[in-house]
């Protein structure tokens, strides 16, 4: 797995994740819903990255972006059969949690900054990742519309669009800038890293107009697709 040279193949969590580990046990067994107890853990979770038997997990990007159902994965692991494995699944695979619980009940019951890190991801990786794929398939319109038969580069053409630049040099300014090496193939984990990092380049190198239209647009492309709350990258 392509990680910093700074990373440290044997990170441990602090004690007071430990703590948050106990608590959602504990909460599950006094009879709190699994789902509650989960959220109100992972408000209590504070390491950004771990090495867990054997996985490397990377639950915060850039010290401002939540991966909450990576980090929920790890902590309904931690719990093993405390919590029911077919709602388990649908909460980590489709996103669907086993209650109906309100935007703002989710905000209070997670906190603040973990609400704010949860947006963050949301927005910055998910619908970054949308926009990618919304602009690849406005691209192969327009081919079919202009009779153009012969598949081209859709991505690179997307890349060019959305951010000015093709992905290749993106993706190698990118690593540069953390120090990682420059590898043939990326993982998933560095794929959601990357795409942040291209959510606040854009950020930076848009007007606020263009930036409004091309979020719509991703949205626009979630909601078309039937994918609603869910992820794109597959959870």
């Amino acid at each position: 797995m392509n990680k910093p040279r700074s990373h440290n193949p044997e990170t441990q969590i602090t004690s007071i994740d430990n703590e948050a580990i106990r608590y959602f046990r504990a909460a599950i067994k006094d009879g709190v819903h699994w789902y509650i107890a989960l959220l109100e853990a992972i408000k209590m979770w504070q390491s950004p990255e771990e090495t867990y038997e054997g996985r490397y997990y990377r639950y915060i990007l850039d010290e401002t972006a939540l991966d909450w159902l990576l980090l929920a994965e790890r902590l309904c692991d931690a719990v093993g059969d405390l919590a029911p494995e077919d709602e388990k699944q649908a909460l980590l695979l489709e996103n669907r949690p086993p209650l109906d619980i309100t935007k703002d009940e989710f905000r209070q019951i997670i906190g603040e900054v973990r609400y704010n890190q949860y947006l963050n991801y949301f927005y910055g990786v998910n619908i970054e990742r949308a926009l990618i794929l919304a602009v690849q398939e406005e691209v192969r319109k327009e081919r079919r519309l202009a009779g153009l038969a012969k598949e081209e580069d859709t991505t690179g053409q997307a890349y060019i669009r959305v951010y000015g630049d093709t992905e290749e040099n993106l993706l190698a300014k990118f690593r540069r800038q953390n120090h990682y090496r420059r590898l043939k193939s990326i993982s998933l984990d560095e794929l959601k890293e990357f795409t942040y990092w291209l959510f606040r380049f854009r950020v930076k190198h848009s007007e606020k107009p263009r930036v409004a239209s091309d979020t719509k647009k991703a949205l626009d492309w979630v909601q078309r697709n039937g994918l609603s709350q869910k992820l794109v990258f597959g959870q």
